[in-house]
């Protein structure tokens, strides 16, 4: 998941567990760039680059203590904003420029990186450590064709429906709903008070895939977007697909979304604003979205945030505890940088892949290890709404957990995908020339 490229300034002062102040600062796409360690980065160094949100300062922090602790293997780190991103990691990686640590969301991408060679495999290295300490789920996402080519550093981030149930009670709304006919009747409730039902980041295009990978799973299973994954010809053209977008299109008539979803976006947190500022009851998000509920608004994320899983749908085939989302974010290593650089990143990895330091800092900024045996420590470390206990059991008992469509497909399928979809939400095209338009990427 992605969205559009922004040129905002991000700075971050701690502010007590959990609480950073965001403060934007117009400036060139990418300009925000962390030397830790007191000092610009020299030829030698291993490079990396990574987000400027709140669920990366766990790894900033952890780069920031190892060159403390290892001045001769530094690591120098620029951050971006997520869209801008991976435009410019395809870029450098295309020219043979990319940093020393590449990190992906696994899926197509890193399969792409893995078969053109432009990673190495770390099989050897950093498979026991990786095997050892990640959930079975998310540690799959590092592998190609049975080989290691990524390790999760992030949380895990399977997409959830969040709630402000403020807006919720005022409008009449009891509980947060758990079947599709619930959220429909949510939202003709919330619509009549004059505020809007559901937050979409539209202007973004990925929050729409949530939507759609979500209802897809419920109607039809996880075999449906499976066979679309493999590449089956006309494998688009499943009655639950059709079905999806059609639920999809009925929200939007409903007034569900409100009208200026369509230029909302979501790189700028003006769509958890929304939630926070009680101007709408619903969102669905990545559970990355929480450190940023944490940090507007530390009192509204534990006492008037709530979540759940997506609804389930009357007749449905899937299983209302299937996931869909981000496994984490992966980093791979260059082919093309030097041997000292590769080996300064792998010992960085090693050494940090989910320590006791990074799980600790992890659950600090609101984000969840995907990582076996730590129930009691994410227990102990939870927040008053019980959101870190809700994302692990969810992470660790999925039936089926479906990375994000845009990430599981290759990049040209997945574009074509996204500007569908959108089209789909913008009333521009049939459910029917959705998926004739999608089958026809296939061909």
């Amino acid at each position: 998941m992605s969205d559009s490229v922004r040129s905002v300034h991000y700075e971050i002062s701690n502010e007590g567990i959990g609480g950073y102040r965001l403060v934007g600062h117009a400036c060139p796409v990418g300009c925000m760039r962390i030397h830790s360690g007191g000092g610009a980065s020299s030829s030698g160094d291993a490079t990396l680059w990574v987000f400027n949100d709140n669920n990366t300062k766990p790894v900033r922090d952890a780069i920031e203590r190892w060159n403390k602790d290892n001045p001769d293997k530094k690591i120098s780190s620029e951050t971006f904003a997520n869209d801008a991103y991976k435009e410019k990691i395809r870029t450098a990686i295309g020219s043979g420029n990319a940093p020393t640590m590449i990190m992906s969301w696994g899926g197509a991408s890193l399969k792409d990186y893995a078969d053109q060679g432009s990673i190495v495999d770390l099989t050897d290295d950093l498979k026991d450590t990786v095997d050892e300490t990640v959930l079975d789920s998310v540690a799959e996402g590092g592998y190609v064709d049975g080989k290691l080519y990524g390790t999760s550093f992030n949380g895990v981030q399977p997409a959830v429906l969040f709630f402000n149930t403020k807006v919720l009670k005022e409008a009449g709304v009891s509980k947060e709903p758990q079947t599709w006919d619930e959220l429909l009747a949510a939202v003709e409730k919330v619509k009549a008070t004059g505020k809007t039902p559901i937050t979409l980041a539209g202007g973004s295009k990925w929050p729409y895939l949530m939507w759609a990978a979500y209802l897809v799973d419920r109607i039809g299973g996880p075999e449906v977007f499976q066979k679309i994954e493999n590449g089956e010809k006309g494998s688009w053209d499943d009655p639950a697909v059709v079905e999806a977008m059609t639920k999809i299109q009925d929200l939007v008539k409903a007034g569900a979304f409100g009208n200026t979803y369509q230029s909302l976006t979501a790189d700028d947190r003006k769509d958890v604003a929304l939630l926070v500022n009680d101007s709408s009851a619903m969102e669905m998000q990545g559970s990355w979205a929480y450190p940023d509920f944490v940090a507007l608004n530390k009192d509204f994320a534990e006492n008037t945030l709530s979540f759940s899983a997506f609804p389930s749908v009357k007749g449905g085939k899937g299983d209302p505890k299937d996931l869909t989302g981000n496994l984490s974010n992966y980093f791979s290593i260059s082919s093309k940088a030097s041997e000292s650089q590769q080996k300064n990143a792998i010992d960085f990895l090693k050494n940090n892949t989910y320590s006791d330091s990074m799980v600790t800092s992890m659950l600090e900024t609101g984000s969840v290890p995907p990582v076996k045996n730590v129930e009691d420590t994410v227990k102990k470390n939870d927040t008053k709404s019980g959101f870190y206990s809700f994302i692990y059991e969810a992470a660790s008992e999925a039936p089926a957990y479906q990375l994000s469509w845009d990430q599981a497909l290759p990049s040209d399928q997945a574009e074509t995908m996204l500007n569908n979809l959108e089209q789909v939400f913008l009333l521009q095209i049939t459910p029917q020339q959705f998926v004739d338009n999608m089958n026809k990427t296939l061909e």
